[in-house]
């Protein structure tokens, strides 16, 4: 699902391709959400980005929709945590509720903290650590974000 651009030798690691993900894989937009949104010409995860760029866009979208701004918030917030492509859509709910809001906040979060802030979320809501992303995965996620961040 991830697609990245492929490393050659001698080379510095790949940087990760941008996911763009159509609007229905965002965790949280209930069907009527996601018809509103395509409305509005919103079909993905990056035309929520760009519709969302500023103050001025998200309040003009939430009162075209008739939401609340903190949806639009949330929903912008996802739609970024989701480009990096070893979060996408799985994983950038789980981010955004362990109180990561962008991708620049990732790549500052320190890996051990982040665990266990995941993990912490993982037993008081599935109460099952098993199913917690490992420090790999974390890691990784950690890793994109730094090169996503340094690309902008």
């Amino acid at each position: 699902m991830a697609e990245q651009l492929a490393d050659t030798p001698n080379s510095k690691p790949s940087i990760p391709k941008l996911l763009n993900c159509p609007i229905d894989q965002l965790p949280g937009l209930s069907l009527q959400d996601q018809t509103q949104l395509r409305d509005c010409g919103i079909q993905t995860t990056r035309h929520l980005l760009q519709a969302t760029q500023t103050p001025t866009q998200r309040q003009a979208l939430a009162a075209r929709l008739h939401t609340r701004i903190q949806r639009i918030h949330k929903w912008s917030a996802l739609a970024s945590l989701s480009q990096i492509p070893a979060v996408g859509c799985q994983y950038c709910g789980l981010l955004l509720h362990a109180g990561i809001i962008s991708p620049t906040q990732l790549a500052q979060t320190p890996l051990s903290k982040l665990h266990q802030q995941i993990l912490k979320l993982h037993v008081a809501t599935m109460q099952r650590p098993d199913l917690c992303p490992d420090l790999g995965q974390i890691s990784e996620w950690i890793a994109q974000a730094q090169h996503i961040s340094r690309k902008r």
